[in-house]
């Protein structure tokens, strides 16, 4: 069977019909790779010693982390487009609360930094993920350039999910 007889890969053929039924593959893909991704943050947590973290815990822990400077609660929710900040005060109250991260105020911003388990615990998700993620990935023999636009390619993607967004929330 050639591909041209099943059509593409997609979630819902319906949305495939159209002037560019390649965005439904690119949906398709990137659903299963969100949800694989999250799963796999999850997991590599849990055997880095932290099996109660979500996948939202994660991101934000690996971001206050990021370059050892404390960030802002709004700059951690527009590095990720997270609309929902209560869902980040939340992230943030739990990484505290496991010792993972320090919270404080400038001004009438909420800072967030990460304390010294903080940083081991993303030291170990490193070691974890270079073992059993990157060297498997590396076997698949990907060009690094090709993945850092492949990268950029969905962030500008992205951008047009957002406007589309505030279009059809004024319909």
């Amino acid at each position: 069977m050639q591909r041209e007889e099943w059509g593409p890969i997609v979630s819902a053929s319906h949305l495939s019909v159209g002037a560019m039924p390649s965005m439904s593959e690119l949906e398709f893909a990137l659903t299963v790779t969100g949800n694989a991704f999250q799963r796999w943050t999850v997991r590599c947590m849990a055997a880095a010693g932290y099996p109660s973290l979500t996948h939202l815990d994660v991101l934000l822990l690996h971001a206050t982390n990021h370059r050892g400077r404390e960030k802002t609660q709004a700059d951690l929710c527009t590095m990720f487009n997270i609309e929902d900040t209560h869902l980040a005060t939340y992230s943030i109250k739990k990484l505290a609360g496991m010792g993972l991260v320090r919270t404080g105020r400038r001004g009438k911003e909420k800072i967030v930094g990460v304390t010294e388990a903080g940083a081991r615990a993303c030291e170990r998700y490193r070691e974890l993920r270079e073992g059993l993620l990157i060297s498997s990935i590396k076997t698949l023999g990907l060009d690094e350039e090709a993945l850092s636009r492949l990268a950029a390619l969905m962030r500008a993607v992205s951008g047009q999910y957002d406007q589309a967004a505030r279009g059809a929330v004024s319909l």
